[in-house]
């Protein structure tokens, strides 16, 4: 049968762009739909926005500094909404440079938004298009509980947007994403609360990593509240809101931000047209190879629940178009390993096993772990402390986990995951040469074992 094309992507993301890109560059016939934005999450509403606003949130820390390096300053003044406008403008030339992309490699870009119809057919604004294979990669979707007075919170998706910098806000998550934004709108002079409903925020992350990071946020003057839940919020008539907390008490702020998860975005996608299945979280279910329960249907990205990281998005998209248009090049997507950064203030960088989890999977476990006060710190009154930490397996010396807190922290952890890749011993970390004076060169000069 004859197809109108070979390949068609259901979303303009990062991994919809990279296997609609290189499919095209394979010699395939490829459209994209995309009902939103270019770029997906990631460069509208997710890690390239975010990023700036910490950039800008860590220029107050810039400014506390310079005095001991001899700068007199007047005091500065912040303008959220000039921050907002030349973020949004770089954003437009990113979303420019996708559609250049696209184009650009052949590729037919459809703006609208699709419908599966059938395991081969998809409808876009009523015109139906044939294809022999369909990716779905439509990502994810923040979701706020089910709760009174939902509708008056924020998440991810409208702070990028807020007209003022609340004077107010309460954060509410316990994941990367919480805590991040925890640190931008403190940073940029919001009195900021997070509120978390378990013990301890960043599940999943290293002990040593989530209490180090802990201490130092209390230290910036950040309201942490475990095990603390919003039951309802209330609009107050000064136009204000109310969270009413599990435990009775009442926090008053201007904004509430809900960070506590985000779900496959699957809306209106005619998925009950074909066979493909669900797991039981709600994802997409695919095999290794990224094929769902319906033949003729592919699926990656956050959309199958795995690793919801942009790069592991972009490493899924490639694998797709190499299996299919050029098997000879085909080589899978490696799980292991794989760094990754949270931009919170300080930011963490991590590679590798916890020592949780190192434990847990059977290993004989040596820890090798420093706390220090940053060089650049040494002529300022600041008291922030930067963590190093290396997990060894104890019989075979090879390093298991990197994991830092401190300035340039995702930085110097993307060379440690080449190292980590590679298989490298402690032994190979301590012949190995530091940069000085670096906090680098922490990694390659522990030499006693803290436990």
């Amino acid at each position: 049968m004859a197809y109108d094309f070979d390949l068609f992507v259901i979303g303009a993301g990062s991994g919809g762009v990279r296997a609609a890109r290189f499919a095209a560059g394979f010699g395939a016939k490829v459209a994209v739909a995309e009902s939103r934005y270019l770029g997906g999450t990631c460069v509208n509403v997710g890690c390239v926005p975010k990023k700036l606003l910490v950039y800008g949130a860590h220029v107050a820390d810039e400014l506390e500094q310079a005095a001991g390096f001899g700068w007199t300053l007047e005091d500065g003044h912040f303008d959220w909404g000039t921050l907002i406008a030349n973020k949004n403008r770089e954003i437009e030339r990113l979303n420019g440079i996708y559609r250049n992309l696209l184009v650009n490699s052949g590729v037919s870009l459809l703006q609208g938004h699709a419908r599966i119809t059938g395991a081969n057919e998809v409808e876009v604004d009523g015109q139906r298009y044939s294809a022999e294979h369909i990716l779905i990669a439509t990502g994810g979707w923040p979701q706020v509980p089910d709760i009174p007075g939902k509708e008056l919170a924020i998440t991810s998706n409208e702070a990028f947007y807020l007209k003022d910098l609340p004077r107010r806000v309460l954060v509410v998550g316990g994941g990367y994403i919480a805590v991040e934004f925890a640190g931008i709108f403190q940073g940029l002079g919001a009195d900021t609360t997070l509120l978390y409903r378990g013990d301890l925020f960043l599940r999943g992350f290293d002990g040593s990593v989530r209490t180090h990071l802990k201490e130092e946020l209390e230290k910036r003057g950040l309201d942490l509240q475990f095990n603390a839940d919003i039951q309802r919020i209330d609009k107050l008539d000064d136009g204000s809101l109310k969270a009413t907390l599990k435990d009775g008490r009442e926090l008053v702020a201007e904004s509430v931000f809900y960070a506590t998860g985000r779900r496959p975005m699957l809306d209106n996608l005619g998925l009950e047209n074909t066979g493909v299945e669900l797991d039981e979280r709600g994802y997409i279910r695919v095999d290794a190879q990224y094929q769902t329960t319906a033949p003729s249907i592919l699926a990656i990205g956050d959309v199958i629940g795995r690793v919801q990281l942009t790069p592991v998005a972009l490493a899924e998209g490639m694998a797709v178009a190499r299996r299919l248009f050029k098997p000879e090049q085909y080589r899978p997507v490696d799980y292991q390993n794989i760094p990754t950064a949270v931009f919170s203030q300080p930011p963490i960088g991590t590679v590798g096993l916890s020592e949780e989890q190192a434990l847990e999977a059977g290993h004989k476990v040596q820890v090798f772990e420093s706390r220090f006060r940053a060089m650049k710190l040494t002529l300022t009154d600041i008291q922030e402390k930067t963590l190093m930490k290396l997990v060894v397996d104890a019989e075979t010396d090879k390093v298991l986990g990197c994991h830092m807190v401190g300035p340039d922290a995702g930085e110097i952890v993307q060379g440690l995951g080449i190292a980590l890749k590679a298989g490298a011993t402690k032994q190979q970390f301590d012949e190995t040469i530091g940069v000085h004076p670096t906090a680098a060169e922490e990694f390659v000069t522990m030499r006693t074992v803290t436990r």
